[in-house]
Order: C-alpha cells, then structure tokens, then sequence
C-alpha cells in the first residue's frame, strides 16, 4: 500500500512521512525532492526558468511513477492534489492522508525557513498569513478530498500505527 500525505506547506508531510516510515521500515519518498534530484534544479528555480506549467506536469509524471509501490510513504508537495487529477489519482493507488493545519500554526513554520521559500521571501507577517487563508480556502476541496484527515496538532510517532490499525479492523 501507498500513503501520500498532503496538505498546506509546514504542515509536516516531510517530517511525519520520515518518522512514520522510519517506525515502520517503510520507504520514504519526498515528491519535491525527487523531481529537483530529477531536473537537478531547485523547485522555486524550475518555477522561476520553465514556469508552473511545466512544473505541474513533471510533478504529475512524477507522481504517478509511484504506481503500485508498496509499505510507501509520499510527501506530497502542498498544491500537488490541485492539479492534474492528482487527487483523484492518488485515491484510486493507495490511501490519502491530509495533514490539517490552521493557518496561524502553518504561518509560525514557514517563517522559521521563509528564506528557502521564495514566493514567500517578500511578504510580512500580515501578507504571509493572509495568503496561506486564501490558499487553503482555494485548496479546501482538494484537500479535503483525502481518504483520511489527521489534525497536525494532534499528531504522534504512533499515529499511523494507529491509523493503519483502523484501515485492517474496518476492512
């Protein structure tokens, strides 16, 4: 089985896909990793040279590589189910994990490391926590498409043992 973690950026896809897989001797893959190791540029400079569409169709091909992998986690990047089917892809070849954070708390993350987040690189406090709310209300429908939806601020080392307890018992 295939779990792909989704949500916003700094709601913990990477961290959380890392120890979960880690507790589990599962593989970990980060999707943005993987396509900047591919294209062997940085995300924000593949934006920034060959624009959001090619990007957007590289992170789909990408994606759907993944076909039939199993004991996988994948980190997602936080617009990938918007595009593309991606969504609907991901639920159809494995299982859709959302990782909901609110607005206040992704806004405390990303500005610890808004110096490796270019489109957020100008923006203050105020504009930042404006864009993350109109992002995630844009995103919502996405998002909120996922076959299972965890609440970041509750999430432990043993969540998705747990998780993956509830996914046999109801099968």
């Amino acid at each position: 089985m295939t779990f792909f973690l989704t949500g916003f950026m700094g709601s913990g896809k990477t961290h959380w896909g890392k120890r979960w897989a880690q507790a589990r001797h599962y593989t970990f893959i980060d999707l943005d990793e993987a396509i900047e190791n591919e294209e062997g540029k940085l995300i924000a400079d593949i934006f920034e040279h060959k624009g959001e569409k090619y990007f957007r169709k590289i992170e789909a091909a990408t994606l759907r590589s993944y076909a039939g992998l199993t004991d996988t986690i994948v980190a997602c990047g936080g617009g990938t189910p918007c595009f593309h089917n991606n969504m609907e892809w991901m639920n159809d070849h494995g299982i859709t994990i959302y990782l909901k954070t609110t607005a206040p708390e992704i806004l405390e993350r990303v500005l610890l490391e808004q110096d490796k987040r270019p489109l957020l690189k100008k923006m203050n406090p105020a504009e930042l926590l404006f864009f993350i709310e109109q992002k995630l209300k844009e995103r919502a429908p996405f998002y909120d498409a996922a076959k299972q939806i965890l609440l970041s601020e509750n999430l432990t080392e043993h969540t998705f043992g747990g998780l993956l307890s509830k996914l046999s018992s109801s099968q």
